[in-house]
């Protein structure tokens, strides 16, 4: 039986940079990358609910479980087959976007939500989160030079939103150390890549090469 993977969760505000570094990480790690919500048939549907901008949007805590349901079938279908064949992956986006946006971002008790997102995943946690942290304005101007005429429903939710976000992922970092690494999202993209590979080596030792 080969050995476990491991799972690595690529965190952030809208235009942190994460997705960039989601897709560099594992090309470099030789991992699976993906991504939530909407990895899955299922998922997609639901992330249709979930960010369309011109839908009606749901309540904070009928998002919060659409959110679960997209996890649990990510977890179910993606990420718990390949960590058990010894896969490593790399999402964009895990658990910690709940507790910052549905959480800090709606106001929905965080502690609630972990316990939501632990049944979801059947209590699969990452085992490392990555934060790519940058400011708000800076975020705001990344996603205006993009021209994000398509801007999903929580791109649209504007900078006191954003900044509530920002908040709850750095008082996770903050929480638990030992299983979030913070990085300077402002960093130029290689090096930034090269830091974040460093730190994945230090804390989890080496990948083995995979299919992705």
């Amino acid at each position: 039986m080969p050995a476990r993977g491991r799972l690595i969760a690529l965190e952030g505000i809208d235009g942190c940079g994460k997705s960039t570094q989601a897709r560099a990480l594992a090309d470099v790690l030789a991992a699976r990358l993906t991504f939530e919500p909407g990895a899955t048939p299922v998922g997609a549907r639901l992330r249709e609910l979930l960010l369309a901008p011109d839908a009606a949007p749901p309540t904070a805590r009928t998002e919060a479980l659409l959110m679960a349901a997209d996890r649990a079938e990510h977890v179910a279908r993606i990420v718990e087959p390949a960590l058990a064949a010894g896969e490593w992956v790399v999402s964009d986006r895990y658990a910690g976007s709940t507790i910052a946006y549905q959480g800090y971002g709606r106001g929905l008790d965080p502690s609630q939500l972990d316990g939501l997102v632990r049944w979801a995943t059947g209590g699969l946690a990452a085992d490392l989160s990555i934060l790519v942290d940058v400011g708000v304005d800076v975020a705001a101007e990344r996603l205006a030079a993009q021209g994000r005429r398509g801007a999903d429903r929580m791109e649209r939710l504007g900078p006191d939103f954003a900044a509530r976000v920002r908040e709850g992922f750095l008082a996770q970092a903050a929480q638990d150390p030992d299983r979030w690494l913070v990085v300077d999202g402002t960093l130029d993209v290689a090096a930034l890549t090269a830091h974040m590979v460093a730190c994945v080596r230090e804390r989890l030792g080496g990948a083995p090469a995979g299919r992705r």
